[in-house]
């Protein structure tokens, strides 16, 4: 059974059209498993994870993609963060009554995805794009439309099976300078595309789906990509937090609270400082006692 969170980068040889398949298992078990998300942010956050990996996959540099939706409903924030890895982390705040099965203007209300480009080397870019539609997919074609002026379109699912949480999807785009004189195969390719199942994006191996969609085309298949959920929290980190604080208000949490409990939104960790930890913190404060 398919159990690596893999995306895979794949190109059409008689068509000027690249394409990417991405399946998440693990990274969506353990980003959703930080928090007692309700199912539709966990299905906002899945659809965010895959948008975000198939993103991150066309960066031409060393660098990360931050993907954010911000809005006036119940779901007032959601955020995904990934690099040229293909490590991924998200959080989402959400406030009142949540609808059992409502789309994405339903959770979001209005509002705009923020896409932030961060090279490694080099100045970042940020895009913003009107949520349009009731999915996230259509919102980011628009944002390729606009940004990049290159037809793309998105495909994403979520849900479980099997018992286990799956989010994957697809992407297909243009190569530059040739979707006018190509945008019949285009059409074409999308056509075979939109008969994809959840269930087997969730379930296949990579191969056989692109056979199974494209079996009288002639695509290349590059090497996989592994994904990962990666948290970059660490209790020096915090540590260095309390350090900013100061010495005063840290001492007065410390008495007001016991001990002091940094808790990340991201992967749920813990990372505790009592009496001792703070004296040695502010004494030399340059050792950091291990995580509890």
């Amino acid at each position: 059974m398919h159990t690596q969170d893999q995306l895979h980068r794949f190109l059409f040889e008689h068509h000027q059209v690249r394409g990417e398949l991405v399946q998440l298992n693990d990274t969506f078990g353990k980003m959703i498993a930080a928090q007692a998300y309700p199912l539709p942010v966990q299905t906002l956050l899945g659809e965010l994870l895959v948008a975000s990996s198939l993103l991150t996959a066309t960066l031409k540099f060393e660098g990360s993609i931050t993907i954010q939706v911000q809005g006036n409903g119940p779901v007032r924030f959601a955020v995904i963060n990934g690099d040229h890895l293909q490590q991924l982390r998200g959080v989402a705040r959400w406030e009142g009554e949540l609808p059992a099965d409502g789309d994405l203007r339903t959770l979001v209300g209005e509002g705009q995805i923020v896409i932030t480009i961060t090279p490694d080397e080099g100045e970042r870019y940020q895009g913003i794009v009107a949520l349009t539609g009731d999915s996230l997919a259509s919102s980011l074609e628009a944002y390729f439309a606009q940004s990049e002026q290159l037809p793309t379109r998105i495909w994403i699912h979520t849900g479980m099976h099997l018992g286990q949480p799956k989010a994957a999807g697809m992407l297909l785009q243009t190569l530059p300078a040739s979707h006018e004189e190509h945008a019949e195969d285009f059409d074409h390719l999308q056509q075979l595309t939109d008969t994809i199942k959840a269930e087997e994006l969730f379930s296949l191996p990579a191969e056989e789906i692109l056979y199974r969609l494209y079996h009288q085309e002639d695509v290349r298949l590059f090497e996989p990509q592994p994904v990962s959920f990666r948290c970059t929290c660490s209790r020096e980190r915090c540590a260095n937090s309390l350090l900013q604080l100061g010495e005063q208000e840290t001492r007065e949490l410390l008495a007001e609270q016991g001990n002091i409990d940094m808790h990340c939104d991201y992967c749920g960790s813990h990372y505790r400082f009592d009496a001792i930890d703070v004296e040695a913190l502010f004494a030399g404060g340059h050792s950091s006692p291990s995580l509890q």
